[in-house]
């Protein structure tokens, strides 16, 4: 089976899986983004990518150290986007995005230890993501195609 259509059959059952957990689906944005912004979001992974390696501090949301949304939030800013600090108010905010439609600056959502949202990471492409992961790792790249991380998808989303 080629690449292409493995990428495509994975995409797909990611779709299952996340029309299939039965959350509450993603809100619309109240974050407007002009043209220039939308173009920016682009550049998101970019700037995530310049801390990998940076220690994952619970609260931090500097280049000293970062948690999973300090980190989207400090990216985003970087780009001239302001963004909520919280996991949950990224997700409450952030306009639904079919992983079909995945663009790279879109957000992941994970359900980690608890009923709720729990966990953000930038989508780099490829089914590739930018995050800082929990307490005693870095900021690091990690993958879709990890069982760990495809279980515990929720849903993915951008601001605009």
């Amino acid at each position: 089976m080629g690449n292409s259509l493995r990428r495509l059959l994975l995409l797909v059952g990611f779709a299952f899986l996340v029309s299939a957990c039965g959350t509450q689906p993603l809100r619309p944005t109240t974050i407007a983004l002009s043209d220039d912004a939308q173009a920016s979001k682009s550049v998101v992974p970019s700037v995530a990518r310049q801390f990998l390696g940076v220690p994952y501090v619970y609260g931090g949301t500097t280049p000293n150290g970062f948690d999973c949304s300090g980190l989207v939030q400090y990216a985003y800013r970087e780009v001239g986007i302001d963004v909520p600090r919280t996991t949950m108010a990224q997700y409450s905010i952030a306009w639904p995005v079919e992983l079909a439609q995945l663009q790279p600056g879109d957000l992941l959502f994970f359900r980690l230890n608890s009923a709720e949202v729990s966990h953000v990471a930038i989508y780099d492409g490829d089914l590739q993501f930018i995050h800082a992961p929990a307490t005693g790792k870095v900021v690091s790249v990690s993958s879709l195609n990890n069982r760990f991380w495809r279980e515990r998808l929720v849903g993915a989303g951008r601001f605009f």
